[in-house]
């Protein structure tokens, strides 16, 4: 790592069709400031926009994934928010491609809610998350209050919120909260083995069934089909959608163009 990689509040670097997002401030415990927020916030938009890229993974440096807000910045005035995406650059406004959260260390407060802001979760089995602003006289904007009653059971969410207790890799894995669980050190080598299997596959068709997945349980169900076919018809008309017939037909990999 260079002098200047040291100095950068988030690191990004490209592969393959997946973009690594890495928290990068380990002397702070990866807490969120401005800085680390709009960078974020610029990842996940030039993310967004190109073809050559179809998922993300969001890991960290040192041995906290995010201890949330840095309240040292908070005391002085500052507020780690962007005005398009919210808390982290993220919160509000998730990426419209789908994002891995490779956790490799504890994920509190706004962290949790960062980690709960991706699509999938891969985590250390040593790690943990909590909710604990109410323990500091906080309530947590940055999206837990909102995402995390429909990931886990109403009454376990509510108990989490409410006392801010620890919540264990091993409980939220056995309730569905975790895609993967791995031994200490391994997370972001899990999570991008599992980028890898998203990434083979068309983008448009990626980026379109994470919106279907995403928003179909809100839509009325007079409405759901129509919905849905707002994200599919363009993927289907696409040169990518002939590309993986053809593929399929001369039994070799698609090479794919996001078009």
């Amino acid at each position: 790592m260079t002098q200047s990689d040291i100095e950068q509040p988030v690191l990004v670097t490209d592969d393959g069709g997946v973009r690594t997002i890495t928290l990068n401030r380990p002397a702070a415990r990866n807490a969120v400031n401005l800085a680390m927020a709009t960078a974020i916030d610029a990842a996940l938009t030039e993310f967004d926009e190109r073809r050559d890229l179809t998922v993300a993974v969001l890991t960290a440096n040192g041995s906290t994934f995010c201890a949330g807000m840095d309240l040292k910045a908070f005391l002085a005035g500052e507020r780690p928010l962007t005005p398009d995406r919210g808390f982290a650059g993220i919160a509000q406004k998730p990426p419209r491609k789908p994002i891995i959260a490779a956790v490799n260390g504890p994920a509190v407060a706004g962290g949790f809610e960062l980690v709960l802001a991706c699509d999938l979760i891969v985590a250390d089995e040593a790690v943990f998350f909590a909710l604990p602003e109410v323990q500091r006289g906080l309530v947590a904007t940055g999206g837990g209050l909102l995402r995390l009653p429909s990931r886990i059971p109403y009454h376990l969410a509510m108990e989490l919120a409410l006392t801010g207790r620890r919540f264990p890799v091993d409980e939220a894995h056995r309730l569905g909260l975790i895609n993967r669980v791995t031994a200490p050190g391994t997370a972001f080598s899990a999570a991008l083995e599992l980028a890898a299997e998203i990434a083979a596959c068309g983008p448009l068709a990626v980026a379109a069934t994470k919106q279907i997945v995403q928003q179909g349980p809100g839509w009325p169900a007079a409405e759901a089909f129509e919905r849905q076919a707002e994200f599919a018809a363009p993927v289907r008309s696409s040169a990518d959608a002939v590309e993986g017939a053809r593929a399929f037909t001369e039994k070799r990999a698609p090479v794919w163009t996001g078009s």
